[in-house]
């Protein structure tokens, strides 16, 4: 199975956001729904479940469950900044399309 990925500026965000959350995970997760058909999820969590795939990386810790890993093999989690905010970006090779603000897709 091909990796998911966390830049570092993506890994650096996370951190600053862990400070404030109290929870050592940060899950990235997909679930059905969005104006694509999919959607990314963003959560900050305290346990792991069995089917988690755990990704250390940068001093952080991420985890996907077994089901969104399908969707996500071979993606890359980054922060991005721009003039108009600054957001978590997937950029996944498996969406055949996404929508304009980039948080949902479909397969």
């Amino acid at each position: 199975m091909t990796e998911f990925t966390i830049t570092k500026a993506a890994a650096e965000r996370i951190a600053v956001l862990q400070t404030s959350e109290n929870a050592p995970y940060f899950r990235v997760s997909v679930d059905g729904g969005g104006c694509s058909g999919f959607q990314y999820k963003f959560d900050f969590d305290d346990q792991t479940s069995d089917d988690d795939l755990t990704i250390e990386t940068h001093g952080i810790t991420v985890l996907v469950d077994d089901m969104s890993m399908g969707f996500l093999a071979g993606a890359e989690l980054d922060y991005v900044q721009e003039l108009l905010g600054s957001y978590f970006k997937v950029e996944n090779p498996n969406a055949t399309a996404s929508c304009g603000c980039g948080t949902s897709f479909s397969v």
